[in-house]
């Protein structure tokens, strides 16, 4: 099971954390991701951590605004998103993927196919 939260309305410029709580997984096996859906865009990849090694990785658009961490003891990942912009709005899902090799691949968000799944929570930023 995946359990986001977290999500909200914040004006421009302010910040959100969200949460992904996992569970019925073997947490370092995977890697969990962040990915984002505005109305009438395709579902974007925005960061990911490696549940073994704790490699992040970002989108550019989120380079220097966000930051993913994860506690492993608690099997969850966070999402710490500063500086938001209305571009930002978006439901934000959590995904997992087996992947529990050295290093994080470039592409894990784009040319891996996602075991799991959450359902969501929605970042609303107002100008």
């Amino acid at each position: 099971e995946f359990v986001e939260s977290g999500g909200g309305l914040v004006q421009a410029g302010g910040s959100l954390r969200l949460s992904c709580a996992v569970s019925g997984i073997t947490f370092d096996d995977y890697a969990i991701s962040w990915f984002r859906q505005a109305p009438g865009k395709e579902r974007e990849g925005v960061s990911c951590i490696t549940g073994s090694e704790g490699i992040a990785h970002y989108a550019d658009s989120v380079k220097g605004r966000f930051t993913i961490s994860s506690d492993n003891a608690k099997s969850t990942v966070y999402l710490q998103m500063n500086s938001l912009s209305p571009e930002d709005t978006a439901v934000y899902y959590c995904g997992a993927v087996l992947y529990n090799d050295q290093g994080i691949p470039i592409g894990i968000m784009q040319r891996y196919e996602y075991d799991y799944w959450g359902q969501g929570t929605q970042v609303t930023v107002s100008s």
